[in-house]
């Protein structure tokens, strides 16, 4: 038995950022850089996980939350790579195994390429395994320096030597380390470079002059080492993952009509046969049914959608659920805790919040209804709304089955209006309507002849 062990350093501040966010906390087609390496690591079925954290501490911590087998240790000062797997020595001192170290800004990582570094570090037996790739452009990374094709050293770009810098084969700057010599090896790096830094790749020397083991491991795709360290490269990583999303899509039976402007967080699913408009974003766990349409503007937040739902243009919908067959929008807003039942509508300018709306149920047109249970079958007219908030507490309304609520009715929670009953249009309803009822809540309207006419009379006279 050879337990893993991840170490993810993500102690840094990212100053090209430019951000008052942690780095590792921007986010990558939804998700956060930390939680892309997270999953990655975890296919690893890791002993324990440990994040190095360090620039805005608590931020990150209250980020990763309580998960199981995660730790965080504290770097402060940030004193380089070396020193910050240090900080890593009191979760790790009395285990054994291999420690499988990642950065926090390297969010393309696939589980493929770390099983592959676990494997071949094990079968050579190595004190230190490391990925490299070949590239054309290596300006800024570690270059890989070998001797009779063996690995001897990683030199820094800042430190290297002219003949050095031509070198193509760079450090990905990720590790699998043998747990038993790391941290009595650690403390043997020393500064002395252009950082004044205590740099990780040191200790491929370290290494070679015991005489141990170190070997590497080469991606085939080096997009799969990319860091982050600015917006630039945050946004064309993001493209990339985009696109990477559309493709399985769209390989799986979804149509994206302009897939350039199509944005789909890598955890949503979408089912065959449905239809993607341009500008549509799918964010977070949105899950959306087969046969579907989704128009042009539409924004969708960690919701389900059925099979053969037509969203259209400009609808944003956040946190709810829509049944089989209904039809939303345009200018729809569904808030969070909706829930829309089949064949249902909800049409231009309707906004729900925490509300039900019955299988059948129609709200046609500009109207509220927050903290609402709609009944199967029943219209909401147009311009109705409930006042659900009365300066302090929320209030419920319940509208039963097969109901009819008249035109730019005002209903005063809490308050229910029966089965079958009907409010006149106009009404303001204040208490509540028994089934099979007709109420009318408005003042009777008088009509006063010539009135235009006497009124402009004394005008005249003045004159």
């Amino acid at each position: 038995m050879n337990p893993i062990h991840i170490v993810i350093l993500a102690a840094g501040k990212g100053t090209r950022m430019q951000s008052v966010a942690p780095k590792v906390l921007h986010r990558v087609s939804g998700v956060a850089l930390v939680d892309r390496v997270l999953q990655a690591a975890l296919t690893l079925n890791p002993e324990t996980t440990t994040v190095v954290i360090g620039h805005e501490a608590d931020k990150v911590r209250r980020h990763l939350g309580d998960r199981p087998g995660l730790f965080t240790v504290v770097q402060e000062p940030q004193l380089g790579t070396g020193h910050a797997l240090l900080q890593a020595e009191p979760i790790l001192k009395d285990r054994s195994g291999t420690v499988v170290l990642l950065s926090g800004d390297v969010p393309l990582l696939t589980p493929a390429t770390l099983q592959a570094l676990v494997r071949t570090h094990r079968e050579a037996a190595a004190a230190a395994t490391v990925v490299t790739a070949v590239v054309p452009r290596p300006f800024g990374y570690g270059r890989v320096v070998r001797v009779d094709g063996e690995i001897a050293r990683i030199v820094e770009e800042r430190d290297a030597a002219p003949p050095e810098r031509e070198i193509r084969e760079i450090n990905s700057g990720i590790y699998a380390f043998d747990l038993a010599p790391l941290f009595e090896a650690l403390r043997g790096i020393g500064a002395a470079n252009a950082q004044a830094e205590y740099y990780l790749p040191d200790l491929v020397g370290i290494y070679r002059r015991q005489g141990r083991a170190v070997t590497t491991w080469r991606v085939t795709n080096a997009d799969e080492i990319r860091g982050i360290n600015s917006r630039s490269e945050l946004a064309e990583v993001s493209g990339m993952v985009r696109q990477a999303k559309n493709e399985e899509l769209m390989a799986a039976g979804v149509t994206l009509i302009d897939p350039a402007t199509t944005y789909v967080d890598s955890g949503v699913q979408v089912g065959p046969d449905t239809v993607i408009h341009p500008c549509v974003h799918l964010e977070g766990s949105t899950r959306i049914g087969g046969a579907c349409e989704i128009h042009s503007g539409t924004r969708i937040v960690n919701s389900t959608v059925g099979d053969r739902v037509t969203l259209l243009n400009h609808s944003v919908v956040v946190e709810s659920t829509i049944a089989a067959g209904s039809s939303i929008g345009p200018f729809a807003h569904l808030r969070p805790g909706s829930v829309v039942g089949s064949g249902a509508r909800v049409g231009n300018f309707v906004e729900l919040k925490n509300t039900s709306l019955g299988d059948g149920a129609k709200a046609n047109h500009l109207a509220y209804l927050g903290d609402t249970i709609v009944g199967e079958r029943s219209n909401i007219g147009a311009g109705t709304i409930t006042c659900n908030y009365d300066g302090a507490r929320k209030h419920r309304t319940v509208i039963g089955t097969g109901a009819f609520v008249g035109s730019n009715s005002t209903l005063v929670a809490p308050v229910t209006i029966g089965d079958r009953a009907y409010v006149a249009a106009g009404s303001a309803v204040t208490q509540d309507v028994p089934a099979d009822a007709l109420a009318i809540g408005r003042a009777r309207q008088e009509i006063k002849a010539d009135w235009v006419t006497r009124r402009a009379q004394p005008a005249r006279s003045e004159k």
